[in-house]
């Protein structure tokens, strides 16, 4: 289990503390569906594949339907699809600083709203509560099945090219707080029961330089989550109707249960599938561990040599990343919220260890991260994180491939160059 907060802004949590509660939830959801029968492995394949379609499609559907460039041409966005208790269980292959922090998000949205109803969607776009910086918007949408019963949800996150702030592009380098940034939104129902808060929408559309290129993402967002959610409800139809046809051929002759059983099976079996095969590819790994660190050369505000101290641990199947001597945070925006560290950790065991394995959270399962509050791979409000997201990321990548290449024969490329050469061009016509 990973162990970053993934509470509400403000959250002190430590993260020993917020993993102990991720357990117990998971635990308690795992419970739920164990009475339900083995998947095979056929079964177990067609969902897996098609879940990870559903996201794909929605994918499709919110880049061709964007008005942004940032998103219908540079594909800045992310899908992913969710279980009824908020585990990632298939994405798209879109952005890793987005999919891996976006259970997050999920998680923030659900504490908010623990009851939420057919045709809400929730937005948030607060890196304190699960998301990365301010212009990444992501919407949850819970997916019910025509009697009520809840499916999973789908969400999707997508980079809005100006939220407000004091600069346009929304990443002022001179910020030394996340107020200069721009709207910071903590988890709200957009949607609620399928209508739009007209309020809201006029409050997020009065505080960017694009209004009307932003209702059009926002709008492109709802519709790919209304997609998701009717090929989920599609798919967990299609299992009903195969699991009623193997009870018939049954010598048992044993009922299929609700809407939901057999999709929550199969939804637990691809999670279980992918922490077997990434524990198992560790597990061909020698134990050991390792350590590495790099510095930012500065924070655009004065604050020089920042430095990122890392060190890797691999033991019986499980990683651990402890990121913890890491220096303070700092008054410019090159701060990460942990749910970017977190992010930086999958991509980084994912690329090394397991690039074929579902990158769900299985997957995490096999991971720990360690932080401490308060610094620059664990930032706290009300710090500057616009370029946390795209800078201080890619840093934590490669400290983190710098300690997997002395565990590892092989499996790791040549060092990037740790930036992502971002060029803000704004103004008025």
């Amino acid at each position: 289990m990973t162990g970053p907060p993934t509470g509400s802004s403000g959250d002190e949590a430590t993260a020993a503390e917020a993993a102990e509660v991720a357990e117990a939830r998971e635990a308690a959801e795992a419970a739920e569906v164990a009475e339900v029968a083995e998947v095979d492995p056929i079964t177990l394949e067609v969902v897996r594949n098609a879940l990870v379609g559903i996201a794909e499609e929605a994918g499709a559907a919110l880049r061709r339907t964007a008005y942004s460039p940032n998103i219908k041409e540079r594909a800045d966005c992310s899908t992913a699809v969710f279980d009824a208790g908020g585990r990632m269980v298939a994405q798209a292959e879109h952005i890793p600083v987005h999919l891996g922090s976006m259970p997050l998000s999920v998680t923030a949205a659900r504490d908010a709203f623990p009851e939420l109803d057919p045709g809400d969607q929730v937005l948030l776009s607060d890196p304190y509560a699960g998301g990365t910086h301010l212009p990444d918007w992501t919407l949850v949408a819970p997916v019910h099945h025509e009697d009520g019963v809840l499916l999973g949800y789908a969400a999707n996150r997508a980079h809005h090219s100006d939220v407000g702030g004091a600069a346009p592009g929304s990443m002022p380098t001179g910020a030394v707080d996340i107020v200069a940034e721009g709207l910071r939104i903590p988890p709200v129902r957009l949607v609620v029961a399928g209508e739009e808060q007209r309020d809201l929408v006029a409050l997020l559309l009065a505080n960017t330089r694009t209004p009307d290129e932003r209702l059009g993402d926002l709008r492109a967002q709802l519709g790919a989550n209304h997609l998701a959610a009717r090929r989920l409800r599609e798919l967990a139809a299609a299992q009903r109707t195969a699991d009623r046809s193997a009870a018939d051929r049954s010598a048992a002759g044993s009922t299929p249960g609700g809407p939901s059983d057999g999709l929550a099976a199969a939804m637990a079996a691809t999670l279980d599938h992918a922490e077997r095969t990434v524990t198992a590819a560790l597990r061909r790994l020698p134990d050991g561990v390792a350590h590495a660190e790099d510095v930012l050369d500065d924070d655009g505000a004065g604050t020089r040599d920042i430095t990122i101290r890392a060190s890797v641990t691999i033991a019986d199947g499980h990683v651990t990343c402890d990121l913890t001597g890491s220096d303070a945070q700092v008054p410019g925006n090159v701060n990460c919220p942990v749910a970017v560290t977190l992010s930086a950790a999958v991509y980084a065991l994912r690329a090394v260890i397991a690039p074929d394995v579902p990158a769900n959270d299985g997957l995490r399962r096999a991971l720990t991260l360690r932080t401490e509050p308060g610094t620059i791979v664990d930032a706290r409000p009300p710090a500057a994180v616009a370029a946390g997201n795209v800078e201080t990321s890619q840093r934590i990548v490669d400290v983190l491939l710098a300690c997997f290449a002395q565990l590892t024969d092989d499996l790791v490329g040549a060092a990037s160059q740790g930036t992502m050469n971002n060029t803000l061009l704004g103004g008025t016509d």
